[in-house]
């Protein structure tokens, strides 16, 4: 630890008056304020924003239970939870210890302490606190971009990432295509923000609105212009002027209104239901939709005209299933969350729990995974998260493993089958000339045929 003191000073909340001053002296290397219940704990660290605290369970009012001191931890860490607070506890009192740990608490030190041991962990506190700190301060200087809220490692889905970046600075209308929960908003908001408009991102989603107040809400209206039009209301598409707006599930846009939503993207200005002056609006408009829009063209329920308005750029986002190891790395990231959120940072995942991520084929995609994660993260007893905690289904192959294995044995017998069959399939079951597509004696194709019980 740097010899100059740490800017944040150390709390410790005492309520022996002797106890607390033998331990600011112990501690006289760091700024120190005090406190000596739950009342007083609060207001200082509101006042000092401590880095470190150190804290004994047995708080007044009622010194000879825990309570207070779970309801100084649980304050003080609503407060900050990034605060590392050590708690001192009875030397028979593991079992509170434990749960103070579980609710977020940095460390625990049984009594009596020996100064050493209690100015080492909290020089330890505060060098934590501190890399975390900075490391969230250089995160916070990086340039902001479309993969600042995207979380991948797939090949696919980084060029997707690039993709958006480099259009981000036009005007083009963009495209996006994708299933249901695959992250289409995420990305368009990484769009805007990348972009140079100064204007709000307005999403609106064209298949959750009734077709007869779509327009109005896509254009706006005029006082009077139909029942309960009592005062003129501006649209989603005059709220984003300035900025970018995204029609989600634009597939699902009506007949009726994709006439007109042409002629906006043409002449760029709407006219308000029920009114009769042009309004002239400078927006970027992004296009999001899970449909098959060229079907939609050849079954005549999408304009062929409005499709290449919006096709500028197209953008074809990868389902989660099809990006490798993304399910893991996301719901890594996901279990983190979620689990700060419920003072538990230290929970992770069974190897058979993961094994079932990977898996799985999330047709809900990424909304599917996040809240199979958040239901795991409640209902885990501890701090593993197991198989049976994420309810998932796991498909086991032949030989009673994971469909998705990766020890060297499981990955060759599947390639071996999946060749096998592949060339039997082309030579129409001719042994002989499937062995030589193979490369391999007629011998060695049989013995692998058996192996493997390909008839």
């Amino acid at each position: 630890m740097s010899s100059e003191r740490p800017q944040q000073p150390l709390l410790i909340v005492e309520d022996d008056l002797a106890l607390q001053k033998q331990l600011k002296w112990s501690l006289d290397r760091f700024d120190s304020v005090l406190a000596d219940d739950v009342a007083s704990a609060v207001l200082q660290f509101r006042r000092s924003n401590p880095a470190v605290v150190t804290m004994d369970l047995g708080l007044p009012p009622d010194r000879d239970s825990v309570s207070e001191g779970f309801k100084c931890l649980e304050k003080l860490l609503e407060l900050d939870p990034m605060v590392k607070v050590i708690v001192l506890t009875g030397q028979n009192d593991q079992e509170n210890a434990l749960r103070a740990i579980r609710m977020g608490a940095y460390d625990f030190l049984a009594k009596p302490v020996e100064p050493e041991v209690l100015s080492l962990s909290v020089e330890r506190a505060y060098r934590l606190y501190e890399l975390q700190q900075e490391n969230r301060r250089l995160q916070s200087l990086q340039h902001a971009d479309v993969l600042s809220g995207l979380v991948t490692r797939d090949a696919g889905m980084l060029r997707v990432s690039r993709t958006i970046e480099k259009v981000a600075s036009s005007d083009a209308t963009v495209l996006l295509l994708g299933e249901s929960g695959t992250g289409k908003e995420l990305l368009a908001q990484g769009l805007h923000d990348a972009s140079k408009r100064k204007g709000r991102f307005v999403a609106i989603n064209c298949a959750a609105i009734p077709e007869n107040l779509l327009e109005s809400e896509l254009f706006g209206y005029e006082k009077g212009a139909f029942t309960g039009a009592s005062k003129t209301t501006v649209g989603k598409i005059e709220t984003a002027n300035g900025g970018t707006l995204m029609l989600d599930e634009v597939g699902d846009l009506p007949m009726s209104l994709q006439a007109k939503l042409l002629r906006f993207l043409q002449e760029r200005t709407i006219e308000r239901v029920g009114g009769r002056q042009e309004i002239a609006i400078d927006v970027r408009v992004l296009g999001a939709t899970h449909q098959n829009l060229k079907a939609q063209i050849a079954e005549g329920r999408f304009r062929e005209d409005l499709y290449y308005r919006l096709a500028e750029i197209v953008v074809d986002i990868p389902p989660l299933r099809d990006r490798v190891g993304d399910a893991v790395l996301l719901a890594n990231v996901f279990l983190r969350r979620f689990a700060a959120e419920r003072r538990r940072p230290s929970m992770s995942f069974s190897e058979d729990a993961v094994r079932a991520i990977e898996a799985h084929n999330w047709p809900g995609n990424v909304r599917e995974l996040q809240n199979v994660i958040k239901r795991a993260s409640i209902m885990a007893d501890g701090d593993r998260v197991s198989l049976d905690d994420l309810d998932l289904p796991v498909e086991l192959s032949a030989e009673g493993e994971p469909s998705d294995s990766l020890s060297l044995r499981a990955v060759r017998e599947r390639a071996e089958r999946e060749a096998l069959v592949t060339a039997l399939a082309r030579t129409n079951g001719n042994i002989g000339k499937a062995a030589g597509l193979l490369g391999v004696s007629r011998p060695t194709l049989y013995d692998l045929m058996n192996k493997l019980q390909i008839a």
